[in-house]
């Protein structure tokens, strides 16, 4: 799953993959210029989660007694 959101992410042109040719490979993935301009976007969602972490949990663990039998966590 993280290769293919890793390549995915490369397709968009968000992410650069550089292979070395050592013994094991090594592979080492850069933000693109398109993918910095996102990390305002990304800090903006961090500090809300942030914010609102005793909401959320709120939420969740009221959400968790209407749905005992729910395998969704």
């Amino acid at each position: 799953m993280l290769t293919l959101t890793v390549r995915r992410l490369e397709r968009d042109g968000l992410l650069s993959r550089t292979v070395h040719p050592t013994v094991p490979p090594q592979v080492e993935y850069e933000l693109t210029p398109l993918g910095h301009s996102l990390t305002h976007l990304v800090r903006a969602m961090a500090d809300w989660s942030y914010d609102h972490h005793d909401a959320i949990v709120t939420a969740r663990r009221s959400w968790d007694e209407a749905h005992p039998g729910s395998d969704i966590r």
